[in-house]
């Protein structure tokens, strides 16, 4: 006999003979019904992500879930219905908008903006020559300095794009990777020149380096002396800096290089386990760092889905963290993170239509519990947002906050036949991956392997045909587009003049500088590098406070630990 989830009592309720004839009604029913035609119906039977769904979802779908193994309360293990046992009644997620671009000057700008309109958090987005390791005078950045975040050279840039903010009492989240150390390094200085000890800051920088292998591209050294380093990141703010989250481990960009809501969910828990593991290994206590390690994920457009992915990691990662690698404090077992709403998801046609996408896949994000969240703005597939348009995108989390009333019961969708269900097939399929990775050897080795490549371009691959067969409708781009698009909007343009004064503010602060403590540093660094007992950290703070650029610093490290090149994967 099937059994139905009590969710006053906690125990199972047996189904009637009256419920049972009512689906042999519903069975026939159905059989009769004229399937679906036209745009679109080609997908209804499967999620974006290629799970199969049935019509209607009972009892049978859930009888093998246990109320207290697999969802208890909010704010009890397995945290599979949030981390929080009031939710969102006690605290709002924090509201933390993705920004940056020109120079720091310009981005700082903004954020006073940002802030004046309610923003509750800061997001800093770094150009493609800070994200490579590149100074803006280098070759290597023509063209692109201040393209799709802000140029930050050195520490005076630092200084400039936190001006006038209070960094001990505002949050910072930094999306930056393969020169992450170097950024929180620069963070810390120049709130330590402000007055502000490290002690007091709080926030994130990503740091995940792992998730570059697999999908983002954006590296320098190669994995295992990448991976010392973040241990050495972890290990200097477990000691130095104990409100700040020490790596945000990022699932978002796995999704965004067209990986299924498993694939993302899967691997981007494996990175992090894979730097638990690197962090015990050297000999720290897994509960003296696992609390403050936090999560990045993205939320795409199929509703339920992504909903039931927030909720099987918290579930998967309780239960890793807990049995797996032993850790006894329950704030090691809770899966915090960050979401953004899909930037793939947004289209060139009709932008407007993105302003729609965004709000459904921020309720998502907050059906799921986040906690923090960033919202597109409509115009990104065009150019970097524009006042206006970072302020719609800002608007779009605080009507959801305060006028939807979706705030008001914690995880709202707990005990849906339907998101029970797919929230177990999401548990079902990630684990499946873990044991292929460990199959393997480890994250690093399938990263080797090519294994992540391959499987994110495969799913990549099946969801361009879905679109192409219009099985899956992109409305305004395979169904109700139009002739002409009007493209009339404003958009954020950064010229040549911002290159040419950003070259020229990383050689003055060369030409002003302590020439003897840029090369003392330099080599200290150096000598820390080949040395696996003495952490890097301390000596990228005496780096950037002898004003050496992110270029010196980095290319000083490549001489020690060479640069990555990616092998090829057919």
């Amino acid at each position: 006999m099937a059994r139905i989830i009590d969710r006053a009592s906690g125990l199972g309720a047996q189904t009637t003979p009256e419920f049972e004839a009512q689906g042999e009604a519903w069975k026939q029913a159905s059989q009769t019904g004229k399937a679906r035609r036209g745009p679109g119906s080609g997908a209804v039977d499967r999620t974006i992500s290629d799970v199969p769904l049935k019509t209607v979802y009972t009892p049978q779908d859930v009888e093998h879930l246990d109320l207290a193994r697999d969802l208890a309360y909010p704010g009890g293990y397995p945290y599979t219905r949030g981390l929080h046992s009031n939710g969102y009644r006690d605290r709002l997620w924090t509201m933390r908008q993705f920004a940056g671009f020109g120079t720091a000057r310009q981005t700082n700008e903004r954020y006073h903006f940002l802030l004046e309109q309610g923003q509750t958090g800061l997001s800093v987005a770094f150009d493609m020559p800070t994200l490579m390791g590149y100074d803006s005078d280098a070759p290597q950045a023509r063209g692109e300095v201040g393209r799709c975040g802000v140029a930050i050279d050195s520490l005076a840039d630092m200084e400039t794009l936190f001006d006038g903010i209070d960094m001990g009492a505002i949050t910072t989240s930094m999306t930056i990777n393969g020169p992450a150390a170097i950024a929180l390094a620069q963070y810390v200085a120049a709130a330590e020149k402000k007055g502000i000890s490290r002690r007091v800051l709080g926030g994130t920088v990503q740091a995940d380096i792992l998730k570059e292998y697999i999908a983002q591209k954006e590296w320098i050294f190669p994995p295992r002396p990448h991976m010392r380093i973040i241990v050495d990141m972890i290990q200097f703010c477990t000691t130095e800096m104990p409100r700040w989250n020490t790596i945000s481990i990022s699932g978002y960009h796995i999704r965004e290089a067209g990986s299924t809501a498993a694939q993302e969910l899967a691997f981007t828990l494996a990175d992090g386990f894979a730097y638990v593991e690197a962090c015990v290994a050297v000999g720290m206590d897994v509960d003296s760092f696992a609390p403050r390690l936090s999560y990045f994920f993205n939320s795409h457009i199929d509703f339920f889905e992504e909903i039931a992915k927030f909720r099987a990691a918290r579930r998967i990662y309780a239960r890793h963290m807990r049995e797996r690698y032993g850790a006894k404090d329950p704030r090691s077992w809770q899966l915090r993170f960050h979401t953004q709403t899909a930037g793939c998801s947004a289209t060139a046609q009709q932008p407007e239509n993105n302003i729609v996408r965004v709000a459904y896949e921020a309720m998502a994000a907050v059906l799921g519990g986040t906690q923090s969240l960033h919202t597109n703005s409509m115009d990104e597939v065009h150019a970097l947002p524009t006042e206006k348009s970072a302020e719609i995108a800002l608007r779009t989390q605080q009507v959801l906050a305060y006028e939807t009333n979706v705030t008001n019961v914690v995880d709202p969708l707990g005990g849906s036949y339907f998101i029970e269900a797919l929230t177990d097939e999401m548990e079902r399929e990630a684990e499946a991956y873990f044991t292929q990775i460990a199959e393997y050897g480890g994250v690093i080795e399938a990263i080797e392997a090519g294994f992540f490549q391959k499987e994110i371009a495969e799913a990549s691959y099946r969801y361009q045909r879905s679109i192409e067969s219009k099985d899956r409708v992109i409305v305004g781009v395979n169904a109700f587009a139009k002739e002409e698009e009007s493209g009339d909007f404003e958009r954020l343009r950064i010229t040549q003049e911002t290159e040419v004064q950003q070259a020229r503010s990383v050689q003055d602060v060369r030409g002003n500088r302590d020439a003897n403590a840029v090369r003392t540093s330099l080599e200290r660094l150096q000598r820390a590098c080949r040395d696996p007992k003495d952490n890097v950290m301390p000596h990228l703070i005496d780096c950037v406070n002898a004003y050496c650029t992110e270029g010196e610093i980095v290319d000083a490290m490549v001489e020690i630990y060479g640069r990555y090149v990616e092998r090829s994967v057919f």
